[in-house]
């Protein structure tokens, strides 16, 4: 009787367990960091607020009225109206689609820059010095003076190229996104220094793999938690 109540609880315990990637475990990790939870759903919530908003809320934000000028909030206009009559609330809709646009695609050279240099200086032993060196010089360049310098030589010539919106849509994000790097780079490289001694890596190694499958495919998805 012990035996045979005994054996669904033996087999249960011997079923294999569903195999989890990687990828898998990087995901596991971040739910269950709250903070970064809560981050996420208040960047799905303004996402939604500025893609979905505007189809809605169909306040024209460019429409001039003095009449209604320095309004207070109001269910006629939630966020008031500005100095011209404009409502506040329209533009913020309107104006968060470039403030999102801009620092996403900012922080996506940036990360994608400082990964690559991360992943290469932790793990390539003889580019360590000549990228970490390169990483300090880029750090103590001044930043303000360089991108008043490189906004007025580049401004009028992607204007004339690509029109004013995309032309300074993209000065922006590029500058941005070269001079906001660097701390990324440090972080990598720490964690790569830190994961390339762990076996499952001198194991891919030793086998024969190739360095770029190993950085990608095990090192990569370790660090970005970090990242």
């Amino acid at each position: 009787m012990t035996a045979t109540a005994a054996t669904p609880v033996l087999e249960k315990s011997l079923t294999p367990r569903r195999h989890r990637t990687l990828w898998g475990d990087a995901w596991v990790q971040f739910r269950r960091n709250r903070l970064a939870v809560f981050g996420l759903i208040v960047l799905v919530a303004l996402i939604l607020m500025v893609t979905v908003g505007p189809l809605i809320y169909t306040v024209d934000p460019k429409a001039i009225n003095i009449m209604e000028s320095g309004e207070p909030p109001s269910l006629a206009h939630p966020f008031g109206t500005d100095d011209l009559g404009r409502d506040l609330f329209a533009r913020n809709l309107y104006g968060g689609r470039i403030s999102l646009a801009v620092g996403f695609a900012a922080m996506l050279i940036a990360m994608t820059v400082g990964a690559a240099v991360g992943l290469l200086s932790g793990f390539v032993t003889r580019l360590d010095n000549l990228l970490m060196r390169f990483t300090d010089m880029m750090f103590a360049l001044p930043q303000l003076p360089l991108l008043l310098v490189i906004s007025s030589l580049f401004q009028d010539t992607l204007r004339r190229s690509l029109g004013q919106e995309i032309g300074a849509f993209i000065l922006v994000v590029t500058v941005i996104g070269i001079f906001g790097w660097m701390p990324t780079a440090r972080i990598v490289r720490g964690s790569v220094l830190s994961i390339k001694r762990k076996e499952y890596v001198e194991a891919a190694i030793n086998v024969g793999v190739r360095e770029g499958s190993i950085m990608v495919r095990h090192i990569l998805p370790n660090v970005f938690g970090a990242i």
